[in-house]
């Protein structure tokens, strides 16, 4: 166990308690071009598990819908990215998701502004996209609002902060379930932080955090670079006693284990659970958070019997 794995658990230990284990219903995301990882989900994933499908510069509308609709018929629950900038008009957003809702069964969606430097149309915000009601009326219950722990490279954290909050009310005006879920960080405490600062602003809405899934380091170094993940990127540069073996290279144990650490010692965080990106590489992703959960189960039933 490296220094970072043995700290949260001590400090879950020092409170008298076991960390709980936040890895149970976790939801992963695929894009509509990775056929493997498509065609490999059914297998590898629990059935009714949520399958985010992200929104990938120059996709065509018609391979989303598709992969949505794949995941559908395999027994996966598909959450498809809608993203504001790529929408030239309210007509091509009501089109899109009037066909994820007919021909995938889309239920719930993850709106996102997105970061085309020139949008599509008029839209260049996710609450501007709630704001038309199109993807209420056209019967979504369930909302994934995305957040960003560290800042976001071009909005400010004022912006940010009174958007979440005007997004948040909207949707719970229009009777939508919202769950937030974050860009994906390698460092645990800007996650705290956030989510102490939120529940302090009175956002009570669970909270699902993104963390990067097994995978090379260079690769790794270069989603951080795109998705603007700056302040944790020197966490990940400047470890080096991350839990690695010879299946996943970089796991993202260190802090996986401290976030369920701080969990459960501070309930108010409202930690509700993991979002995998995979980065192409859902098999790996998979077994290694499966792996992980057999090794907890059989710690605490190894646990109980020596009772």
């Amino acid at each position: 166990m490296n220094s970072g794995e043995q700290f949260a658990f001590l400090t879950a230990n020092e409170a008298g308690v076991k960390p709980v284990q936040l890895l149970h219903g976790y939801s992963t995301e695929v894009t509509a071009r990775d056929q493997r990882s498509l065609g490999l989900a059914p297998d590898l994933l629990r059935a009714g598990t949520e399958v985010f499908v992200a929104a990938v510069p120059n996709d065509k509308i018609g391979d989303v819908i598709a992969a949505c609709a794949r995941l559908r018929r395999n027994g996966l629950t598909p959450v498809p990215h809608i993203v504001a900038r790529n929408f030239a008009n309210a007509g091509a957003l009501d089109e899109f998701v009037g066909r994820l809702v007919d021909e995938a069964g889309m239920d719930r969606c993850l709106v996102l502004g997105g970061d085309r430097d020139n949008p599509a149309g008029n839209y260049d915000s996710s609450l501007q996209l709630l704001e038309t009601g199109i993807i209420q009326k056209r019967g979504v219950t369930a909302l994934y609002i995305g957040c960003y722990p560290e800042g976001h490279p071009k909005i400010g954290d004022a912006t940010l902060t009174s958007a979440l909050a005007a997004k948040i009310a909207l949707a719970e005006r229009e009777a939508l379930a919202v769950t937030l879920v974050s860009q994906f960080c390698f460092d645990a405490a800007p996650i705290i932080a956030f989510a102490k600062r939120i529940r302090r602003d009175g956002i009570s809405v669970p909270f699902r955090v993104g963390v990067a899934g097994p995978a090379d380091r260079g690769l790794l170094l270069k989603y951080a670079l795109i998705c603007g993940v700056g302040n944790s990127l020197r966490v990940l540069r400047n470890r080096s006693a991350l839990a690695k073996n010879a299946l996943s290279g970089e796991t993202p144990e260190v802090i996986i284990s401290s976030l369920e650490a701080a969990q459960t010692i501070d309930p108010s965080l409202g930690l509700s659970g993991f979002h995998f990106f995979t980065f192409g590489s859902l098999a790996k992703t998979v077994q290694w958070a499966d792996r992980r959960k057999r090794v907890n189960t059989n710690a605490a039933q190894d646990s109980i019997g020596d009772r």
